[in-house]
């Protein structure tokens, strides 16, 4: 079997036959030009069917999880709904991972609940909660695992198999742990999805998305078919320039990715020491509940690292107060991010029974050097240190003259 980097090179990116190029070009075009009345040349007619830098990404994408066919999309999100589009039916039953990203459970329970499509929350590391959660009409089940932001672990092939008894199908988000690390088909998934946005693309210059399937039939049709053809009429499809960054990216995930695994795991190990720390999320350190598990099902324990500081105010100053860990929004790029997750990711789950915790950090770690790092965090962790001390209020005593 060819080697994981060796396909992330080579799968798919076909050198141009009329320069030589190493790297395909960029097919900046929205049509192509007919031989005749519907004769097409290589077969692309329109750059919302097919684009040839889109299908080169893919193929290469398909190749590193081990799909029969990958499908390249605008955005994680759309990527997402493009899937949940072609495979359900009104009247249909997800049951939906508790811990995993806000937007999914936004896109799941506030627009396509509108289509008569209901949802079951579950804890994804116990598959007693799963299997009591399938109902007659559950048609899907859906996990993140390492979960976000709390770095849960689902056991695949337990999921899988609840499925192949309800006759549902899995899908799996597989974007923190990327091909690199875990290939979910293999355990049993029927289909994987990516923010591409993240690991994939890798330098956070790119937004995307993307679903890999498994050669399998859901209601008569094969997954691939059904979702190449969502592609095609939904239209919310990768373009060019976003498809050949992503296709650049995916060629260094490996090395990326082990850089992101080695670092992530000394500072979680730091993290875990001290003291203004209450507790570390990282699957890596053995006091995680799916260490086990996750060393027996992934390659590596992946590039994030949540932590919990002993209150809001201290959370909220450790992710306001660091150089290289910049505040925002996404992860798994070059650079390390931090991200206060209630408010900046999950705010849609405030409220509700899902929310996540008020002194919760999630860190996406980058490829910087782990000594600049420690530095770093040591002055988030010293902010955390002042903004959770007690104020003290002084209290003027009365004196007789204002009693």
């Amino acid at each position: 079997m060819t080697g994981f980097n060796t396909q992330a090179v080579h799968a798919g990116q076909h050198k141009d036959p009329h320069t030589g190029a190493v790297v395909p070009p960029i097919y900046q075009t929205s049509t192509f030009i007919q031989d005749g009345i519907n004769v097409l040349r290589s077969g692309h007619e329109y750059s919302r069917g097919s684009n040839p830098t889109r299908d080169g990404f893919q193929d290469q994408l398909t190749a590193l999880e081990g799909g029969a066919a990958g499908f390249a999309f605008a955005s994680g999100i759309a990527a997402e709904d493009a899937l949940l589009r072609a495979v359900l039916e009104p009247g249909d039953h997800i049951i939906l991972g508790a811990d995993g990203y806000g937007g999914t459970n936004r896109l799941i329970s506030k627009l396509h609940s509108k289509w008569g499509i209901t949802s079951s929350a579950v804890d994804i590391t116990n598959l007693d909660s799963v299997r009591a959660a399938v109902q007659p009409n559950t048609a899907l089940l859906w996990v993140e695992t390492p979960s976000n932001p709390l770095l849960g672990i689902a056991d695949l092939a337990g999921w899988a198999a609840i499925a192949r008894e309800q006759g549902a199908l899995l899908v799996v988000d597989n974007t923190f742990a990327t091909p690199y690390l875990q290939r979910p088909l293999d355990f049993g998934a029927h289909a994987v999805v990516h923010s591409t946005t993240k690991y994939i693309g890798g330098h956070s210059d790119v937004l995307g998305g993307a679903v890999i399937v498994a050669d399998h039939l859901f209601r008569g049709q094969s997954l691939a078919e059904a979702v190449g053809y969502q592609q095609f009429a939904g239209g919310a499809v990768a373009g060019p320039q976003d498809s050949y960054l992503a296709a650049r990216g995916l060629k260094t995930l490996g090395l990326r990715m082990e850089r992101h695994c080695a670092t992530a795991s000394t500072l979680a190990r730091w993290l875990d020491a001290q003291p203004e720390v209450t507790r570390v999320y990282y699957p890596g350190l053995e006091n995680h509940p799916g260490h086990e598990l996750a060393a027996r099902q992934q390659h590596g324990f992946g590039g994030i690292v949540s932590v919990a500081l002993k209150d809001e105010a201290s959370a909220r100053a450790f992710a306001e107060s660091m150089e290289y860990f910049q505040l925002s929004v996404s992860l798994g790029g070059v650079e390390s991010l931090v991200c206060y997750p209630r408010e900046m990711t999950h705010a849609s789950l405030i409220g509700t029974e899902l929310e996540i915790p008020a002194n919760l950090v999630r860190l996406s770690v980058g490829i910087e050097e782990v000594e600049d790092l420690i530095a770093d965090l040591q002055r988030g962790l010293a902010a955390a240190r002042a903004a959770s001390k007690p104020v003290v209020t002084r209290v003027r005593e009365k004196t007789l003259e204002n009693a």
